[in-house]
C-alpha cells in the first residue's frame, strides 16, 4: 500500500514536467535561449535570487537563532507570522508590501517624502519581494536544527567551559550547517520562481523588474509555445543550479570534517 500511494505521489510530482518536456519545441530552445530579452530576463532572476539569499543567509541565521534560543515574549506567535509568507497568496504578500514601502505606505511615504526613495517598481522591489516570501525556508530549516542536534552539542560545549561565542563558532555553526545550507538552496530556488509578489510590487519593466517568471507568464498570452520553451529553460536552470549548490555545499561539508 505505502509502495502504491508513494508511487502515486511521485508521478503527480514528475508527470507535469515529463509533459512540460515532451511538449517542448526543442528546435527552437537554442534561439530562445540567446534572445537578448529572454538572457536579460534570466540574468535579472539569478542576480536577485543570489542577493536575496545572501541576505536571507545574514538575518536568517540570527532570527532562526533567536527564535530557538532566546526566551521571547509570544514566541510562538513570532513564530507563526514568520511562517506566514510561506502560506500566503504571493499576490497579497506584494500587496503587503505596497502597504508598507509604497509611496503611500505606512514606511515608504516618510522615505519618499525625506528622502525621495520610492522602492516599488525598482529592482530593489524584486529582491524584497523575493526576500519576504523566501526567508522562512531557511529561517524554519535553522530553527528546527538549533532545537535538535545542535542543543545537545552545545550543552556538551558548555559543560566543557566553552564560552558562547567559543561555542557558537566552533559548535553551532558547524553543527548547523547543513541545515544552511539545505535552507539557502530552498530560499534560492524559491527566490528564482517568484511571481505574484514581484509582479505586484516590482511591476513588469524590462531589464529592471521582468524577472523569466515574468516573461513565461507574458509569453503564455501569446504564444504558448514560446512560453513552454522558457520554462523548459528555467526548469533546467534550476535544476542544474540545485545540483551545483548542492554538489558544492557536500564539499564544503567534507572539508569541515
Amino acid at each position: 500500500m505505502l509502495l502504491v500511494l508513494g508511487g502515486i505521489a511521485a508521478a503527480f510530482l514528475v508527470l507535469p514536467l515529463v509533459a512540460l518536456l515532451v511538449r517542448a519545441p526543442w528546435g527552437s530552445i537554442g534561439a530562445l535561449v540567446t534572445d537578448p530579452a529572454t538572457a536579460t530576463a534570466m540574468g535579472l532572476s539569478l542576480r536577485t535570487a543570489t542577493v536575496t539569499t545572501a541576505i536571507a543567509v545574514l538575518i536568517g541565521v540570527p532570527l532562526a537563532w533567536l527564535l530557538a534560543r532566546a526566551d521571547l515574549p509570544a514566541a510562538g506567535l513570532l513564530r507563526a507570522l514568520v511562517t506566514l509568507p510561506m502560506v500566503l497568496p504571493p499576490v497579497v504578500g506584494g500587496v503587503a508590501l505596497l502597504s508598507l514601502l509604497g509611496r503611500r505606505g505606512l514606511l515608504g511615504q516618510h522615505l519618499y517624502a525625506w528622502f525621495g526613495l520610492s522602492i516599488p517598481f525598482t529592482t530593489l522591489a524584486v529582491v524584497i519581494a523575493q526576500t519576504f516570501v523566501a526567508l522562512p525556508f531557511l529561517v524554519l530549516s535553522v530553527d528546527g536544527a538549533l532545537r535538535g542536534s545542535a542543543g545537545l552539542a552545545e550543552g556538551v560545549s558548555a559543560s566543557l567551559g566553552a564560552s558562547r561565542w567559543t561555542t557558537f563558532r566552533r559548535v553551532t555553526l558547524p553543527t548547523t550547517a547543513p541545515a544552511i545550507g539545505a535552507g539557502a538552496v530552498l530560499c534560492f530556488a524559491r527566490a528564482l520562481g517568484e511571481f505574484g509578489a514581484t509582479i505586484t510590487f516590482a511591476g513588469n519593466f524590462p531589464g529592471t523588474t521582468r524577472t523569466m517568471p515574468i516573461a513565461i507568464y507574458l509569453a503564455l498570452n501569446q504564444s504558448p509555445d514560446t512560453a513552454i520553451a522558457l520554462s523548459v529553460v528555467l526548469m533546467l536552470v534550476c535544476a542544474v543550479v540545485l545540483v551545483a549548490l548542492r554538489s558544492r555545499w557536500l564539499g564544503a561539508l567534507r572539508g569541515m570534517t
